[in-house]
């Protein structure tokens, strides 16, 4: 059973930090990629950063300089540091990751998502 499991959500003031953690389980042979993504209500979701097995990241525009990810690519794990959040980073935030299992095959994932709410 391959399983994506997040954690790190909740609330924090504006200006505050929060860090978000995705680890894959299963039968994974390795990640070929891993991102975040927000959606908030009423609103598309949208990718807020993404991260290759190899290091190379992507981040949206509204939250470059802010967050930072990051992988572990021996535990297919990625990482979010948010910093300096501000409300209009509230949404619920998922991770994805496309992932090779043991058997060859390359399938993609999402989780559940997790909460932010960025409030006084």
């Amino acid at each position: 059973q391959v399983q994506l499991v997040e954690s790190g959500g909740g609330l924090v003031q504006p200006g505050g930090s929060l860090r978000l953690s995705c680890a894959a389980s299963g039968s994974i042979f390795s990640f070929n990629a891993m991102g975040w993504y927000r959606q908030a209500p009423g609103k598309q979701r949208e990718l807020v950063a993404a991260i290759t097995s190899g290091g190379d990241t992507n981040y949206a525009d509204s939250v470059k300089g802010r967050f930072t990810i990051s992988r572990d690519n021996a535990k297919s794990t990625v990482t979010l540091q948010m910093n300096s959040l501000k409300p209009e980073d509230t949404a619920v935030y998922c991770c994805n990751a496309v992932l090779t299992l043991v058997d060859s095959t390359t399938l993609g994932y999402w989780g559940q998502g997790t909460q932010v709410t960025v409030s006084l």
